[in-house]
């Protein structure tokens, strides 16, 4: 599934190239998660503003309103002045006149949705339950803690809800807990005000790395012009497990938490 990072790195391989653009045609392939919102012809002639990104969300902000984006759990996006003939799996192009944006997406859990605004019901829906942005300069330390000691969660399950941070995804959680030396069973509330803050550094780190590195590929991701991600070339604990640890040597360990599996090493992560 893509996450953060990789979103992000989607985001900035077409948002200059699309930035102006004047929309001539929309056309829809098979039902995604949800509908568009609007009849496709009803955006023919708005100019795109600019993209965002809010968690895993993309925002494509039009003349009137703006355009929700997400790639559920297969889906990736095009942008180009040439592409091919439209596939099966390709369910949303946006014919424009600075080129085609179309969402690839084989499984249908991804979305393009129409709102008028932020402020929109199905906006708010989507987007109002999402915590806070690691990436961005006002991603608070002190509010960031009092989520930790407000919940009984294990720290790995809640990284992955995305209520008190967002788009801290499976590959990265096992990373950002390696990284803050915290073990992914450890409960939230349990963690000290010390080792929090090495968690909220680690998430910023690892995150801002994974965007340098284009993401992660484990599947099929790559960003609007086909290139692959290389952040799991070089993971410390995700994937590796019986592996030896790169800093200590002890082999990664492995166990699953929910649906999910959970890489960490049982020496550099204490409880």
């Amino acid at each position: 599934m893509p996450e953060l990072p990789e979103v992000e790195v989607t985001r900035r391989s077409f948002a200059d190239a699309i930035r102006g653009a004047t929309i001539r045609a929309v056309t829809l392939g098979k039902p995604l998660r949800w509908p568009l919102g609007l009849a496709p012809a009803d955006l023919v002639g708005q100019r795109v503003l600019g993209v965002r990104r809010r968690g895993k969300y993309l925002l494509l902000d039009l003349q009137s309103g703006l355009l929700l984006i997400h790639l559920g759990m297969s889906g990736s996006l095009r942008f180009a002045r040439d592409l091919p003939a439209r596939g099966a799996h390709d369910h949303f192009d946006m014919d424009t006149d600075q080129g085609t944006l179309r969402l690839h997406d084989p499984r249908r859990f991804g979305a393009v949705v129409w709102v008028a605004g932020e402020g929109d019901p199905q906006a708010c829906k989507l987007l109002g339950g999402l915590g806070a942005e690691p990436l961005a300069e006002d991603f608070d330390f002190q509010a960031f803690h009092a989520g930790l000691r407000a919940s009984g969660m294990p720290i790995k399950q809640l990284l992955l809800a995305g209520r008190v941070v967002v788009g801290v995804g499976n590959i990265y959680a096992s990373e950002v807990l390696f990284l803050a030396g915290i073990r992914p069973t450890v409960r939230a509330s349990a963690i000290g005000s010390q080792r929090a803050l090495r968690l909220h550094g680690a998430i910023r780190e690892v995150l801002a790395r994974a965007v340098q590195q284009g993401g992660s590929t484990l599947r099929d991701f790559s960003s609007t012009d086909g290139s692959a991600g290389h952040f799991q070339v070089e993971a410390n604990v995700y994937g590796r497990a019986g592996q030896p640890c790169r800093r200590c040597g002890t082999p990664v360990c492995l166990l699953r938490q929910g649906q999910r599996t959970s890489y960490f090493c049982p020496h550099c992560q204490r409880h």
